[in-house]
């Protein structure tokens, strides 16, 4: 099973779209700077760790 589940972000981010584009962009940031926001990620894939992210809530988006 993945970890996180689609079910505990859609709490987080209620669009997969949204989801998926922000997981996407932030993979593509972590490509290149090699930073991750949460501490020991169960991912080895910068997807996984943007998921994460998301899950532990250090990365959203906001409402303009």
């Amino acid at each position: 099973m993945l970890e996180p589940s689609i079910d505990s972000l859609q709490e987080k981010i209620n669009s997969k779209y949204t989801l998926v584009t922000l997981s996407a962009r932030r993979a593509r940031q972590m490509s290149v700077t090699k930073k991750v926001l949460v501490d020991n990620p169960k991912s080895h894939k910068f997807v996984g760790m943007a998921l994460e992210e998301v899950q532990a809530d250090k990365l959203y988006i906001t409402e303009e």
